[in-house]
């Protein structure tokens, strides 16, 4: 059963959101505020956070920031903001989804399923895949990135897209072929938070960031990964 830490500061959304849930058979965790939230992180497993942007003590965008540190947890951000700009910040802190409110229940379990099954079925057909003399090593069973040996720490996304990319070295793949695959058939918002988490990805895992030499752009088609095993 997964658990889901939901994160709101009014009551009334955090008991509609959690009796969803429930209902679904999750297990749902509570927090009113961004300090219960991290707390919440270090002694419970859990699966997912529903993070509300507004939150009294600290904003959700300094919350998100500070799960990544911690770990590599999904991350759906609930937000009055509507805008574009406000929604790729969100994506480029760490979240895996966004949703405005006010919204529906339903869709919040919908999403949370969506993300969830992203996350799940991230996986290689080898166990490990290693590039560029082990500079840069995907270990599938642990699902974690290593460079120089070193940890790297991935959002759920980020690891989808690297793999996606990975399996397939030299394949060009377009942008709508990668919402696809890492954010799911429905997936409605602008195919360019595609290229938020590309430059994300390139940010952690890159030697040069602006010259990459593993995530390549492929002019006016998408991307490719350019890699060599070893």
């Amino acid at each position: 059963m997964k658990t889901i830490l939901v994160v709101d500061d009014e009551g009334k959304i955090r008991d509609v959101v959690v009796s969803y849930l429930k209902k679904e058979g999750f297990q749902a965790v509570e927090a009113a505020t961004g300090s219960e939230a991290l707390q919440a992180l270090q002694r419970e497993s859990v699966d997912l956070v529903i993070l509300d942007l507004m939150l009294p003590d600290m904003d959700g965008e300094q919350v998100c920031q500070t799960i990544r540190k911690m770990n590599s947890v999904p991350i759906l951000m609930l937000t009055a903001k509507v805008s574009e700009n406000n929604r790729i910040k969100g994506l480029s802190m760490g979240a895996d989804d966004y949703l405005t409110k006010p919204f529906d229940p339903r869709e919040v379990v919908a999403r949370v399923r969506a993300i969830l099954r992203r996350t799940d079925d991230g996986h290689l057909l080898a166990d490990r895949l290693s590039f560029n003399d082990g500079h840069l090593d995907i270990d599938s069973l642990k699902h974690t990135v290593f460079c120089h040996g070193e940890p790297v720490n991935l959002t759920p996304n980020e690891y989808k897209l690297l793999l996606a990319l990975a399996k397939y070295p030299q394949r060009h793949f377009t942008r709508e072929e990668l919402v696809d695959k890492v954010l799911g058939y429905a997936f409605d918002g602008d195919m360019r938070t595609i290229d938020q988490h590309v430059k994300n990805l390139r940010h952690k895992i890159e030697p040069d960031p602006k010259n990459p030499q593993y995530i390549v752009t492929v002019y006016g088609l998408g991307y490719r990964f350019a890699g060599g095993t070893t």
